[in-house]
C-alpha cells in the first residue's frame, strides 16, 4: 500500500468520491463532501466535537475532586467513592474496541448522536442515584460511551475535512482535552463543593444536551468504513506503526499522569506557595497554546513535532527537578510541560490514523484504551512512589518515561512517524 493510499484511507479523502448510493439521503453529507472538496474548514462541527471532548474529560476526572462530598452523600467511604473514577476507566477499556469494531461500518453521525445520548443518560442516572451500585453501573456505562466517542472522533473529524487540513482538524477537535483539564475539572469540583456534588453532574448533563442539539444541526454526516477495507481487531494491532504509536502513548501518558495526578505531593514536598488549582489552570492554559502550535504545523512536520514535544516534556521534568526551590522556575516548568503535552492527543491520533488507514476508528479506540490504562497505572505507580519517597521524585519518573517514549518514537521512524 502506498503512502498516498494510506493518506486517503485514513479518512481524509473527500467523501464525494464514493458511489452515489453510499452517500445516503442525508443532505448534510453532500454539503460535507462539497466543503471537503472545496477545502473549506468545518470549524463549527469540529468545535462541537471539541465541546464533547471537554465533557468527556471533565466527567472522567471531576469525581477525584469531590470524593468527600460523594462519600457523605451516598454514605460510603472515600475509597469506595474513588471507584467512580475506576469504574469509568474500566468501562472505556472494556467497551471501546469491541463497540468501535461493531459500528465502524455505520454512518458516523447517527453513531455519534447515539453515543452522546447514551453518555447523557449515564450522567443523569449518576446525578439522581442514591444507590452506590447503580451509581457505579452508571459510571461504567458513561465510560463505555466515552470510549466509543473517543474512538470515532478522530476518524470522523478527518472524514469531514479536506485532506490538506486533516491534521489541523484533529488539533481543533482535540481542544476539549486541555480545556477540560484546565477549566472543567476545577469548576466541577468548585460547584460540587459549594452546592452539592450532584449539581456537578447536573450541569454536565445540561451542557451535553446543548452539545447533542448543536450536533444534530451543525455536524455533517460521513460514511462508515467500507466492508472490503475492514481488518479484524487483532490484525489492526499488527498493522505496521500501530503498535509503535501505542507504545509511545503508554509511556508518554504514564509519565504525564504520574505527575499530573500527584502534583499536589510535588508542590508540598517542594514547600512552594503554589496551590494545586493554580498549577492546573496554568498547565491547562499552556496546553491550549501547545494545541495552537500543533495545529499550525502538524500537516507539514508531524515527526519533528512529536520529537520536539517529547524533548520539551523531558526538559520540563528536568526543570522540575533542579528548580524545585523556586516558585517562578516551577511555574516556568509547568508552562513548558503544558505546551509540550497540549498537542500530544492530536499528534498521536494523526500518527495512528495515518498508520492504520481505513481502520483508523478501531486504531483510535485502541489509543483510548491505552490512554485509560496509563491513567490507571499512573494512579497505582504514583501511589507507590510517594509512599516510599517524597513528591520530588515524581518528575524524575516523568522525565524517564518520556525518554522511553522519545526513544520509541525515534526507532519507529519508518512506520509510525515517517515524516
Amino acid at each position: 500500500m502506498t503512502r498516498a493510499t494510506l493518506q486517503d484511507d485514513a479518512g481524509s479523502a473527500p467523501v464525494d468520491g464514493l458511489p452515489h448510493e453510499d452517500l445516503g439521503t442525508f443532505a448534510d453529507t453532500k454539503s460535507s463532501a462539497s466543503a471537503a472538496a472545496a477545502g473549506r474548514f468545518p470549524w463549527a462541527a469540529l468545535l462541537i466535537m471539541a465541546l464533547m471532548g471537554f465533557l468527556l474529560i471533565a466527567t472522567e476526572t471531576m469525581p477525584a475532586g469531590l470524593l468527600p462530598q460523594i462519600a457523605a452523600g451516598l454514605d460510603i467511604t472515600e475509597g469506595t467513592a474513588g471507584q467512580f473514577v475506576s469504574a469509568y476507566a474500566l468501562g472505556t477499556v472494556l467497551a471501546a474496541m469491541p463497540a468501535i469494531a461493531m459500528t465502524r461500518g455505520m454512518r458516523r453521525k447517527p453513531v455519534f448522536i447515539i453515543g452522546v445520548l447514551g453518555f447523557l443518560a449515564a450522567n443523569l442516572i449518576t446525578a439522581f442515584s442514591t444507590d452506590i451500585m447503580l451509581s457505579l453501573g452508571a459510571r461504567l456505562l458513561a465510560g463505555a460511551f466515552s470510549g466509543v466517542l473517543w474512538g470515532m472522533i478522530a476518524g470522523y473529524a478527518r472524514r469531514i475535512t479536506a485532506a490538506e487540513h486533516a491534521g489541523r482538524s484533529l488539533s481543533v477537535a482535540s481542544l476539549g482535552t486541555p480545556v477540560g483539564l484546565a477549566v472543567g475539572t476545577p469548576f466541577g469540583s468548585w460547584l460540587g463543593t459549594t452546592f452539592d456534588w450532584r449539581w456537578s453532574f447536573g450541569v454536565l448533563s445540561i451542557l451535553t444536551i446543548i452539545t447533542v442539539l448543536l450536533a444534530v444541526f451543525l455536524v455533517p454526516d460521513a460514511p462508515g468504513q467500507q466492508a472490503a477495507t475492514r481488518v479484524p481487531l487483532v490484525r489492526v494491532f499488527g498493522i505496521p506503526g500501530v503498535a509503535v504509536v501505542l507504545a509511545v502513548i503508554v509511556s508518554w501518558m504514564l509519565g504525564h499522569n504520574i505527575l499530573y495526578t500527584y502534583v499536589g505531593s510535588y508542590l508540598r514536598a517542594a514547600n512552594l506557595p503554589l496551590s494545586v488549582d493554580v498549577a492546573l489552570v496554568v498547565f491547562g492554559a499552556a496546553a491550549i497554546a501547545g494545541i495552537a502550535v500543533t495545529g499550525a504545523v502538524i500537516d507539514k512536520a508531524l515527526r519533528r513535532l512529536v520529537l520536539l514535544s517529547l524533548e520539551s516534556f523531558i526538559a520540563a521534568g528536568v526543570v522540575f527537578i533542579v528548580g524545585s526551590a523556586s516558585a517562578v522556575v516551577v511555574i516556568t516548568a509547568i508552562v513548558l510541560w503544558g505546551i509540550a503535552f497540549g498537542g500530544a492527543a492530536a499528534q498521536l491520533q494523526t500518527a495512528i490514523s495515518t498508520a492504520s488507514g481505513e481502520n483508523a476508528d478501531v486504531a483510535n479506540s485502541m489509543l483510548g484504551v491505552a490512554f485509560n490504562l496509563a491513567i490507571f497505572a499512573a494512579g497505582v505507580a504514583g501511589a507507590v512512589v510517594i509512599s516510599n519517597f517524597d513528591g520530588l521524585v515524581l518528575p524524575v519518573v516523568m522525565a524517564g518515561l518520556a525518554a522511553v517514549a522519545l526513544f520509541t518514537a525515534v526507532a519507529g521512524r519508518r512506520t509510525a512517524f515517517p515524516m
